[in-house]
């Protein structure tokens, strides 16, 4: 088979590798579609760690193609996609049912092979854990492959308790701040107002539905966010980039008790963050962070998604599989949303004329 190989950061090549096939407790896919993550382009930066060697994807959907011994509740022919945890199942969060949080947990497309190949082998405990999901008919592959970030997003939103009437900013208005936005107007969130740099950005955000789209080089998004919020700041900040210089601001712009989430992770190397403690202290702040979703998060994803307006046009860069390490260039260079590593005849509901197809 044809697989993308992370070899160091700055270096993914696509070599051939055995197919590999299911053993006792595990299921394999016939890819059909994997996005690629901004934790993906960190890894390709040198900011995060992904093991030499592997495979990488996790953001995968795909049709179930071998099957093995001793597997129930899953049938060749099964549409799938997967929530992408190793957990032990015995720490204190995997009992809690917060598998993302397991002290021992390891990541496909990071720690294991991913779905950037042709065929992916779903590890037994991915398997017996419920991770593998069944996607409706009506919901196509290459759509279905964006459920890993957006079910990460509900389970932001969620601990933001954005709901109907949330005023809510977001910074950043990259594929994750977006995906931010068209889920949280999904929820019913009242006024959103999007802080992003980059105009072509901000047109779709505005497209998208944002209440307030501000340039912060040049426009006060702090008296923009207490003119919409009556003066008292946002019920809700996203910040969904990686940059320390953010928080602060961030902190500036939420209400006394209100919610502001270190959505998006940040280098290795990042300096310590300056903020004024008494922001969180006289204003009874939550200052928190989330990180991927629970198995639950994911089927009540996997469920709403296709009704989500927008959510088809997330996607603009697709790539065939020996074009993918130009999916990690496309989004260094900031050109478009999010990438797609396609494989077509997969799913007969893939579109056939995208920009970017091989």
């Amino acid at each position: 088979m044809r697989a993308t190989i992370f070899h160091a950061p700055g270096r993914v090549t696509v070599e051939d590798r055995p197919t590999p096939s299911a053993g006792p407790g595990e299921v394999r896919l016939r890819m059909a579609a994997a996005s690629l993550c901004a934790s993906d382009v960190r890894v390709y930066r040198g900011e995060k760690y992904a093991l030499p060697g592997v495979i990488p994807g996790h953001e995968v959907s795909g049709v179930v193609d071998q099957v093995g011994a001793g597997v129930t509740g899953i049938a060749e022919g099964d549409r799938v996609v997967i929530c992408p945890i190793v957990a032990c199942n015995q720490c204190r969060y995997c009992l809690l049912g917060r598998r993302n949080r397991c002290v021992a947990r390891e990541t496909l497309g990071y720690d294991l092979d991913g779905g950037f190949a042709d065929h992916m082998v779903v590890p037994a405990a991915i398997v017996s854990a419920g991770h593998v999901i069944a996607v409706p008919r009506a919901l196509p592959l290459d759509l279905a492959a964006i459920v890993e970030p957006s079910a990460c997003t509900l389970a932001s939103l969620e601990l933001c308790e954005v709901g109907a009437g949330t005023s809510m900013v977001i910074m950043g208005a990259g594929p994750m701040g977006l995906l931010h936005l068209i889920l949280g107007r999904a929820l019913g969130a009242g006024a959103i107002i999007v802080s992003e740099p980059v105009e072509e950005r901000r047109a779709i955000a505005r497209r998208w539905g944002a209440d307030i789209v501000l340039d912060p080089g040049c426009e006060d998004v702090a008296g923009a966010v207490r003119d919409a919020t009556d003066g008292l700041g946002a019920d809700a900040v996203i910040v969904s980039v990686g940059l320390g210089e953010m928080v602060s601001p961030a902190l500036s712009l939420v209400r006394p008790q209100g919610t502001v989430n270190l959505f998006a992770g940040f280098p290795r190397w990042a300096p310590a963050v300056p903020f004024d403690p008494n922001l969180v202290h006289y204003g009874e702040v939550i200052l928190t962070g989330s990180q991927n979703a629970t198995t639950d998060q994911y089927r009540r994803t996997v469920a709403m998604l296709g009704g989500v307006p927008h959510i088809d046009e997330v996607v603009t860069n697709r790539y065939g599989i020996e074009r993918a390490p130009e999916a990690y260039e496309s989004r260094l260079a900031l050109a478009g949303l999010k990438s797609l590593v396609q494989f077509p005849g997969v799913d007969p509901l893939f579109p056939t004329d995208s920009a970017g197809a091989a």
